[in-house]
């Protein structure tokens, strides 16, 4: 599974052939591919995080007229709290839904608000088809997309939300359902 992307890291949204192991990890199989949302796709909490500290400094003109330096201390320590445990919670989020492509099936997981995870896992040999979708001018330009894999029957279909990469990750899949169909 060779990839024109070789560098891999904690911190890459597209990482290939990672050094990582998850719960559910079988004996013998290997992680290819491990997929995070595109760092693009979380400029928005970014510049909300900018703009509330820009708020709370603006704010603190204002405030001078009504509370005392203390008052204002404990009020600015409320508020960044508030704003750096929106900060870690949106990284959390980012670092923890990833999409894993295996040797044996191919694995979504997603975190929601810290406390709950699902896991939604497709055997290879359940695969039906694999879609990517990406359009508009900002997902052409930084290549990224979601990928769709749908599944045999009853079972959930596996979606990867704003990946870098999609249609090469999608190659990974199909050789990798080539290879276990044997064609």
């Amino acid at each position: 599974m060779e990839n024109n992307i070789k560098k891999s890291s904690t911190f890459y949204s597209y990482c290939v052939n990672p050094q990582t192991k998850f719960d559910t990890q079988e004996d013998g199989e290997k992680v290819y591919l491990l997929l995070r949302s595109h760092p693009f796709t979380q400029i928005g909490w970014i510049m909300s995080s900018i703009l509330f500290f820009i708020i709370l400094f603006i704010s603190n003109f204002f405030l001078q007229n009504f509370f005392n330096p203390g008052q204002i201390f404990i009020i600015n320590l409320f508020f960044i709290v508030i704003i750096f445990s929106y900060i870690w919670f949106n990284i959390l989020n980012w670092y923890f839904n990833v999409g894993i492509i295996t040797s044996k099936r191919v694995i979504d997981i997603d975190f929601y608000a810290v406390l709950y995870k699902e896991i939604t896992n497709a055997q290879l040999g359940r695969i039906e088809d694999t879609t990517v979708k990406s359009g508009g001018y900002i997902e052409s330009f930084f290549d990224y997309g979601s990928i769709f894999v749908q599944t045999a029957g009853t079972e959930a279909n596996v979606e990867f939300i704003d990946v870098p990469h999609p249609s090469d990750a999608v190659q990974i899949i199909n050789k990798l359902l080539s290879k276990k169909h044997g064609f």
